[in-house]
């Protein structure tokens, strides 16, 4: 173990699941300073790689996020409301509902992480909407001549049941995360419950604190003011919203038919999409794998590495690194000529870590072509040990026959080698190191009057030792170790006239008892299910997981020719990958089901459920654009991202319908209740989904360490508001239209049709 080429000692502090890494950080930092008073003056102490230090930066730009996102939604609500003293209450109720949310982690057993963080984020937008509608009803019965008292209790009878059914949907919708395993069940469990407390919570305070803060407002201010509706700007967007639902109304086959074809174009975006497992993330440091060939001492492995560790200090973005060098490392013993590198980049440099590591891979292949080495992030790397898939692309090749094995792990190897964006290939062929092999005669052993076991233990200790005693320094026992003289044991040759003291007394020579034979190493072969197999491996530079494992797929199908009884299996990050998706799917329908199950116990017909469901599945076709617009990968944090964008425009679409049934009762035909109903609620929704929206803006431009975790989530829900703006507005009332006119017809008759 080497820190910049000096000696050293490595200890590696890990916190329990259940602790903060910054208070264990903070610490260890105390403990260490105690220590430094104690230690002679040529032992120094020095931290080598703090987790905390990229927890308290990502916290810090998540929280910077947030507060930013809160401005950009304060000013939405004056820009329609027109009235800071209303906006005022809404942004009273964000910081308590925080509060309350924090003040709840600890009976939940959250921590302070990323994504609890990236949880409050994420909510914010959502948390805004419950008090956005609440003061927008409030206001709207105000500027009607309502009594400050009346409008209050108005507005909260009239909004109450639709503002709990909106609330609902989201939250069933991350509750099945909540409950999933494996990586994405680590990431999203902290997330989705910080997000449904938060919700919740801003429920409550919408229905209970709301309505009392805006009261003392509007008492306060006098006079009604006038209704940001009345605006030319709000006018002429309630004018132009009414005459596209009054065209949609007129050709709705048509509409329905534009709807259906974006919903498939989805299906399209979705296979041209650049897929992988986790964003990618500055974490300001990276792990050097590396392997020098089969058998290579130690001594050598030193010396070859020696030269790596010139190339880490010519690097002018390296700050510090750490070696170790045939150690245990990860899970696993290792063996001499294995080990790696931990390399600490600096906070100020221009470059981005795949563009070093590039060029740090050039660099080492040129001037050390026998050594294999792999580059992966901290958290990969971390992910990899605990998963058992140490790398992103994994090809597992099985068959009963070692030779074809180790042939076809090759041929595949040497294909994966020629897809751009795939690096540090490794075929996988695993040979021991070369071996001296003592074979006993059992006939001579028991002539000595020995068995094969004795004969052994006698070589070994003759050739490695055995401890016969051990001495004190200071209060240390140290073991004295008796072995053979260095020249005894020398070769084949030497080591064959070995003597060795049986029982018997009579000293015999190695080769009496029986024959030293030198072989070449062994391939290692491990298994799987019982079934023998070689894994070769890869890794991705500036290209996505999904389309370089494509091309492999496809490159191996048309290059390489399997036998009879070889099969072959993609595993690493792929495969993890390809689970989450599985298990993100089930969330997503499962929450489809859940979503129309609060809608159908709201409504109690069949009608706005579906009509709902249909707008927010559309709400994927800007989530996949989004990301294909911004060269996004779509992963398991951007997966979350569409499952609260469908979420959310859920939510705006029970707000679309609530009183459609109102003018109906009230004499209006259909096509003209749902223009009404859509026109009175056009600004809570065009506020709560640009607040949301704009909410997200901070982490979507991946400002600091932590938005690049979440920004993924946060471009996904953007683009899935932003199409519902502009298409489930229309979409969901002409799916209603449709579904009405289509039960009428079934039932005799009922008439409704499209007024102009």
């Amino acid at each position: 173990m080497t820190s910049e080429g000096v000696n050293a000692v490595l200890l590696n502090i890990r916190s329990q699941t259940d602790a903060s890494t910054v208070e264990v950080a903070a610490g260890v930092d105390k403990e260490l300073d105690a220590l430094r008073t104690i230690l002679p003056r040529d032992m120094k102490l020095a931290p080598f790689y703090d987790q905390s230090i990229l927890v308290r930066e990502s916290a810090r730009s998540v929280w910077e996020c947030i507060v930013f996102g809160l401005m950009l939604s304060i000013g939405i609500m004056v820009a329609f409301l027109k009235d800071v003293r209303l906006a005022a209450v809404a942004v009273l109720v964000i910081p308590l509902t925080v509060l309350i949310t924090i003040a709840a982690m600890k009976p939940l057993h959250l921590s302070f992480n990323l994504m609890t963080l990236g949880g409050i984020a994420a909510a914010i937008g959502l948390v805004i909407d419950d008090a956005i509608v609440v003061i927008e009803n409030i206001h709207t019965k105000r500027v009607s001549g309502a009594s400050s008292v009346d409008a209050v209790r108005e507005a909260i009878r009239e909004i109450g049941l639709p503002l709990l059914g909106s609330t609902l949907t989201p939250v069933v919708v991350f509750i099945p995360l909540a409950f999933l395993d494996g990586v994405p069940g680590v990431f999203f469990r902290s997330l989705a419950l910080t997000m449904v407390t938060a919700l919740l919570t801003s429920l409550v305070l919408a229905l209970a604190v709301t309505p009392t803060l805006a009261m003392r407002f509007l008492k306060a201010t006098g006079d009604a003011h006038r209704a940001a509706g009345d605006g030319p700007a709000m006018a002429r967007l309630l004018q132009a919203y009414e005459h596209a639902v009054r065209r949609a109304l007129e050709r709705p086959w048509l509409t329905f038919g534009v709807s259906a074809a974006v919903l498939g174009a989805v299906l399209v975006l979705y296979r041209m999409a650049e897929t992988g497992f986790l964003p990618d993330q500055d974490e300001g440091a990276f792990v050097l794998d590396y392997f020098t060939p089969p058998g290579t001492s130690l001594t050598e492995t030193n010396r070859t590495l020696l030269q790596v560790e010139e190339i880490l200090k010519e690097t002018p973005e390296i700050e510090s690194y750490s070696r170790r060098t045939g150690a245990r490392l990860a899970l696993a013993i290792s063996e001499p000529n294995t080990g790696d590198f931990l390399v600490k980049l600096r906070g100020d440099r221009r470059r981005a870590v795949e563009e070093i590591t590039d060029e740090i891979r050039s660099k080492i292949h040129a001037s050390q072509p026998v050594l294999h080495v792999e580059f992966a992030g901290i958290l990969n790397d971390l992910i990899g040990d605990l998963t058992w898939s140490p790398a992103p692309i994994e090809v597992k090749v099985f068959s009963s026959d070692k030779a074809v094995l180790e042939t076809k792990a090759r041929e595949i190897a040497s294909v994966m080698e020629h897809v751009d964006g795939v690096v540090d290939v490794f075929d996988g062929v695993v040979v021991t190191g070369p071996a001296l092999t003592l074979r006993v005669d059992p006939v001579a052993a028991a002539r000595a009057g020995l068995d094969v076991d004795q004969v052994a233990r006698l070589a070994n200790t003759a050739i490695l030792g055995d401890v016969a005693s051990f001495v004190l320094r200071g209060d240390r026992p140290i073991n004295i170790r008796v072995r053979a003289e260095a020249d005894h044991t020398e070769g084949v040759g030497r080591l064959s006239q070995l003597l060795l003291k049986p029982p018997s007394g009579t000293l015999l020579t190695l080769d009496r008892l029986g024959a030293l034979q030198y072989e070449s190493g062994q391939t290692e072969i491990r298994r799987e299910d019982l079934r023998q197999s070689i894994a070769v491996q890869a890794r991705l530079s500036h290209r996505d997981l999904g389309s370089a494992v494509a091309e492999i797929r496809r490159k191996v199908g048309d290059q390489v020719v399997l036998p009879p009884g070889t099969s072959i299996e993609y595993g690493g990050f792929y495969q993890q990958q390809q689970e989450a998706f599985r298990n993100l799917l089930f969330v997503l329908v499962l929450a489809v089901v859940l979503v129309f199950t609060i809608l159908l116990a709201e409504f109690g017909r069949f009608a706005q459920p579906l009509a709902i469901v249909w707008g927010a599945l559309l709400s994927l076709f800007g989530v996949f654009a989004a990301l294909a617009l911004t060269h996004t990968a779509f992963n398991i944090i951007s997966f979350l991202g569409a499952i609260i964008g469908v979420g959310i425009v859920a939510k705006n679409g029970i707000l679309l319908l609530d009183s459609v049934e109102q003018f109906e009762q009230a004499g209006r035909s259909l096509a003209d209740a749902l223009v009404l109903s859509g026109q009175r609620r056009l600004r809570p929704v065009l506020m709560t989904s640009l607040a949301a929206a704009l909410g997200m803006l901070p982490l979507a431009l991946g400002i600091g360490s932590g938005a690049q975790m979440l920004r993924p989530l946060a471009i996904a829900v953007m683009g899935g508001l932003a199409i519902s703006v502009l298409l489930a507005l229309v979409a969901t009332p002409v799916a209603y239209f449709l579904i009405r006119r289509h039960s009428a017809a079934g039932l005799g008759g009922a008439n409704s049709g499209a007024r102009t």
